[in-house]
């Protein structure tokens, strides 16, 4: 286990002057839509959810420009070899969760590419351990594991913004060098302080107040997904909009990257599952195959060349490759 690095000063980002109560923050607040909430009706209890999150979407377009920074960020990191790690506690690190595991089977990356640290560990995704994110120490600890870098990109998730676990973590992966930035529902917090990019969704308060499995994590779910969808179109991984790094482990999937091939090169389902055979198995090999006019190694080197970018690949005609 690789500990905290003696001697390396971990700025303190959450003062006690700073740190927000936790009564005052938008999250926390009494929602006067729902007003009188235990005394609804079943239809009436979905309503009032459904005004609620129809908030969302406006929330975190307000922060597009922020998200749009992490996404080259994060390209720019992949490309060089370098890794995003999310960080969360609670509803958000299990967001982060499952932004990161969704990576391998959608666009074929490795899991070292995109991983997640929760606090508490795997067993949290399904059991609480709420207590471990209080503490400081332990979100030092799990990202000194990951031994983040100048090449990394780290992202903490908090509702509140206040969460110590992730505050800190995130402020010992900056000091270490990595890019950094949050995703948060309340502004003026300790972790946009200790991140080099902060992504504020003010969704204002929950249905039920406090309760950020709702609004928050709504929020959070749907920058996750900009985020990776983002960087992995940024390196050409998508083309056109089609999710051509689909990595064929099921009959689903198998199925999708047949379906993807016949739409990309408006062929029949027996050519395309032609080609697929003949390119092992690999939508983007198959692709280039039939973009191109070339065979599978010449194929194989187009991609290479351009590091896994399809549409790069189809259009370099040039003979060095």
């Amino acid at each position: 286990m690789t500990e905290p690095q003696a001697g390396l000063k971990v700025p303190n980002a959450s003062p006690a002057h700073t740190q927000p109560k936790l009564h005052d923050l938008v999250t926390e607040r009494p929602n006067e839509a729902s007003q009188g909430f235990d005394t609804k009706s079943a239809l009436e209890i979905a309503r009032i959810i459904n005004q609620e999150d129809a908030k969302v979407a406006a929330a975190v377009k307000k922060a597009l420009p922020e998200v749009a920074q992490v996404i080259d960020a994060v390209a720019r990191s992949l490309r060089d070899g370098g890794r995003l790690i999310y960080i969360g506690a609670g509803s958000s690190g299990r967001i982060a969760s499952l932004d990161a595991c969704e990576c391998p089977p959608y666009f074929s990356t490795s899991p070292q590419t995109v991983q997640y640290i929760m606090a508490g560990g795997p067993k949290a995704l399904a059991s609480p351990v709420e207590v471990n994110e209080d503490s400081e120490e332990l979100g030092q600890r799990d990202i000194a594991r990951r031994r983040p870098t100048r090449k990394d990109v780290v992202i903490g998730l908090s509702s509140s913004g206040r969460t110590p676990y992730v505050v800190a973590a995130v402020a010992y992966a900056r000091a270490r060098g990595a890019k950094t930035a949050c995703i948060t529902c309340n502004a003026d917090t300790p972790l946009a302080q200790a991140s080099d990019i902060a992504i504020i969704a003010d969704v204002g308060p929950e249905v039920i107040s406090g309760s950020t499995r709702m609004k928050a994590a709504t929020a959070q779910k749907m920058i996750c997904n900009m985020i990776t969808t983002g960087a992995m179109t940024r390196l050409g991984y998508v083309y056109e909009n089609l999710m051509v790094n689909v990595h064929m482990q099921n009959s689903k999937l198998v199925e999708r990257g047949i379906g993807i091939l016949m739409r990309a090169c408006a062929i029949t389902r027996e050519r395309a599952v032609e080609v697929i055979k003949s390119a092992g198995r690999s939508v983007p090999v198959a692709l280039v195959m039939l973009k191109a006019g070339v065979d599978k190694p010449e194929a194989v080197r187009r991609l290479t060349h351009s590091n896994g970018n399809v549409r790069q690949a189809i259009e370099d005609n040039s003979s060095e490759l």
